[in-house]
């Protein structure tokens, strides 16, 4: 991740902001685990003009509630992952070589593919393992996004120190 600055993050919701498990009450209320280091991590990237969003399959109001409280939008109920990034992007004006996906499993690949800088969680999937240029230390739904926002943050620090 050294020297890449993301014009767009682009985060998978399970398996990167949870640990790819659902709680299904007798109601069929749905609940996940998040670890709230990555909402700190959301926050400080947010503070650095960083734009973040979510791009997820599922189609949930945990996605749309945890969205909305780390104050980035929330695309949901994507069947076509590449398309919708690059349909999104197009409209943002934003280069897909400038965009860094975390993603974990197959159904990410095409979009993986396609951007500047793919990265896994460390419990991803083999062939998501195979196409990242980072593997975060962290599995998803623990610290996944708050890791990746140290090395970007750390790295923006380090250019403005370097530019003075």
């Amino acid at each position: 991740m050294r020297s890449f600055k993301p014009d767009l993050l682009v985060y998978d919701f399970d398996g990167v902001m949870t640990d790819n498990r659902v709680l299904i009450l007798q109601d069929g209320t749905e609940a996940v685990f998040v670890n709230r280091s990555d909402g700190w991590g959301i926050g400080q990237l947010r503070k650095a003009g960083i734009r973040q969003i979510i791009l997820s399959t599922e189609v949930n109001p945990v996605v749309s509630v945890r969205a909305k409280k780390l104050h980035i939008e929330a695309l949901q109920g994507r069947d076509d992952k590449a398309q919708d990034l690059s349909n999104y992007c197009q409209s943002k004006g934003i280069d897909l070589a400038k965009v860094l996906y975390v993603g974990n499993d197959v159904n990410d690949l095409d979009a993986m593919r396609m951007v500047g800088y793919p990265v896994a969680p460390a419990d991803a999937h083999p062939e998501v393992l195979a196409i990242a240029k980072h593997v975060t230390q962290a599995r998803g739904g623990e610290g996944v996004i708050k890791e990746i926002s140290e090395i970007l943050l750390s790295d923006l620090a380090t250019s403005a120190v370097s530019l003075k």
